[in-house]
This record gives C-alpha cells, sequence and structure tokens, in this order.
C-alpha cells in the first residue's frame, strides 16, 4: 500500500514539473511571438493608427498647414452638404461608378470564370493573359487607355468606324460629360476581370463534382445544374468580390486622376479625386480630413449592409 502511495505522489511530482516545464516554454514562446510581431505593430500604430485618429481630430478643425488648427465642430460636415457643390457631384459620380462596375463586372468575370475552368487547350496561357491586367501598374494602364479611348486615332473609335459608325457620332470618349464616366467604368470593368475570374475559378473548382453527377443523372438541364448548384456553391465566393468591389469602387482614384483629372466640367470627380484636390490643392485638410471620414462611414454602411444581406443569400457548407 505504501509502495502504490509513494508512486502515486511521484507521479503527480512528474506531472507538476513537467506542467511547469510546459507553462515556462509557452511563456517564452510568448515573449518571442510578440517580440517578432513587434515592428508590425509600431508600424500600424505610428503609419496607420496614429494617422486615422490624428485626422480625426482635424476633421473638426479649419487647418491650412501653414497656421495653427482652429476648432469648428462639425462645420466642416455641415460644409460638404451644405456648400460645397463639388462634394454634391462627386459622391453622384462616385456612387453611379460602384453601381456601373460592380454587378457588370462581376458577372462577366463569373462567365469568363467558367470558360476558362473548361478543360481547353491552352487553358493556363488563356488565364495568365487574362490575369495580366490586375497586375499592371495602375497608372500605366489608364495611360494605355487613354490612348485606346483619344477621339482621333484610338483604337476604340477605330473599331466603330469599321462596324459603320459615322466619324461625327463616334464619341469624345474623355472629353464628353455624357462618355467620359462610362469610359472609366469600361476600364475599370476590363482591369479587375483578371482579379475576380482568378477568385471565381477558385470556388469553382471547390466544388464536389460528385453534386453535378446526382444533378446530371436526375435529368437536371445545364441552365438548372448551373443556378441550383454552381451559383448557391460559389455565393461565399460571390460574396467577397461584391464586398471587395464596393470597397474598392468608393475608393477610386487613379483612372480618374491620371486621364481626366476629373473633367469635363466634374464629369469624372470621384470623393478620392475631390478630397485629394482639396487637401493638397486648396489646402483645406479639415473639411478633407471630414471628407475621408465621410467616405469611411460610405464604406462601413455599405460592408454593413452587405454582411447583413448575406443570411438571405450565402450559402455555407
Amino acid at each position: 500500500m505504501s509502495r502504490t502511495v509513494e508512486s502515486s505522489v511521484r507521479l503527480q511530482g512528474m506531472a507538476l514539473v513537467r506542467r511547469k516545464r510546459l507553462s515556462a516554454l509557452a511563456r517564452q514562446e510568448e515573449r518571442w511571438a510578440y517580440l517578432l510581431l513587434l515592428p508590425s505593430i509600431l508600424g500600424l500604430v505610428l503609419f496607420t493608427a496614429g494617422p486615422t485618429f490624428q485626422s480625426l481630430g482635424i476633421s473638426f478643425t479649419k487647418y491650412d498647414v501653414v497656421r495653427p488648427p482652429q476648432w469648428v465642430g462639425l462645420d466642416n460636415y455641415v460644409q460638404l452638404f451644405t456648400k460645397d457643390r463639388v462634394f454634391g457631384i462627386a459622391l453622384k459620380n462616385t456612387c453611379l461608378y460602384v453601381l456601373g462596375t460592380t454587378p457588370l463586372g462581376i458577372s462577366l468575370s463569373l462567365l469568363l470564370a467558367i470558360a476558362m475552368n473548361q478543360k481547353i487547350k491552352g487553358v493556363s496561357f488563356f488565364r495568365s493573359i487574362f490575369f495580366l491586367p490586375t497586375i499592371s501598374s495602375g497608372v500605366a494602364v489608364a495611360l494605355l487607355w487613354t490612348w485606346i479611348y483619344n477621339p482621333s486615332f484610338g483604337v476604340l473609335n477605330w473599331l466603330l468606324g469599321l462596324v459603320g459608325v459615322p466619324q461625327e457620332m463616334q464619341p469624345a470618349w474623355l472629353t464628353s460629360t455624357r462618355w467620359a464616366l462610362p469610359a472609366l467604368m469600361i476600364m475599370a470593368i476590363w482591369q479587375g476581370l483578371g482579379y475576380n475570374m482568378t477568385i471565381f475559378l477558385a470556388g469553382l473548382q471547390g466544388i464536389d463534382p460528385s453534386y453535378y453527377e446526382a444533378a446530371e443523372i436526375d435529368g437536371a438541364s445545364s441552365w438548372a445544374r448551373f443556378w441550383h448548384i454552381t451559383l448557391p456553391l460559389i455565393s461565399p465566393t460571390t460574396f467577397f468580390l461584391l464586398v471587395m468591389a464596393g470597397i474598392g469602387g468608393l475608393q477610386v482614384f487613379v483612372s480618374a486622376f491620371v486621364m481626366t483629372a476629373g473633367g469635363p466640367r466634374y464629369a469624372t470627380t470621384t470623393l478620392a479625386l475631390h478630397l485629394f484636390y482639396t487637401a493638397f490643392r486648396y489646402m483645406r485638410m479639415g473639411q478633407a480630413s471630414a471628407m475621408a471620414y465621410v467616405v469611411f462611414a460610405m464604406v462601413f454602411a455599405l460592408t454593413f449592409i452587405q454582411l447583413r444581406l448575406q443570411k438571405r443569400w450565402v450559402h455555407y457548407e
């Protein structure tokens, strides 16, 4: 009996020593983890979180960089919606841009992904070609499309002439208040096809083929298989792309800045471009900071609405 008790006490002691060693090792690993994460944490605090909160404070002031900030409360926010006529135009243009690029861009990307998911010769080459604009410089792409849209020697109007559109009826794409914003939308849809296609491809290839086999045995048509199997099973992918497209559309800047500088007559002035001009051309930092938080509120609201609505149509396995 005494030997049994002695053995039990010895085992408990060994277990306690082992737990202490494991605990010490865990604490050591935790310290190393924080040490390795320290540069990233410092970068986040100094260059992201710090400026973010600082700009929030500036949004309640009148500040032109030269003179010290003067507290004005909510005056900057009020002026955006009551006195800044360009802000209203920029808000309208940005909303039209998001509505014009997101649904069409996602739909075309899905069709392209389905085509690139087929077992055809050279499909890898075509996937790479379609993805190439995604990794290209935004400025380079904008300059390329500026040349394409040129009314005198641009490729697009030349193609319209080949199909019988008279020269006087061909759009002056980037100098027309009617066509400038749609021109930016077309370019954005083209540039985003490759990225969206790649994400959709990952979703399509993650679907178990047995679903299609069972549906085909039951006599389901190609459309029925697409509508009742493909779309529901890639709905998480579609949801992700919709959220990202909405956020990106609300922050569009490069194409409007490079191709039209916001013109003609503010036809392509977006919120991000107007914010940039307000801050760095007119040096109204307080008003620009207020505008930045309006854009943030719009991004947050759009994402929140999409998160709430996903329960109705997003299906997770």
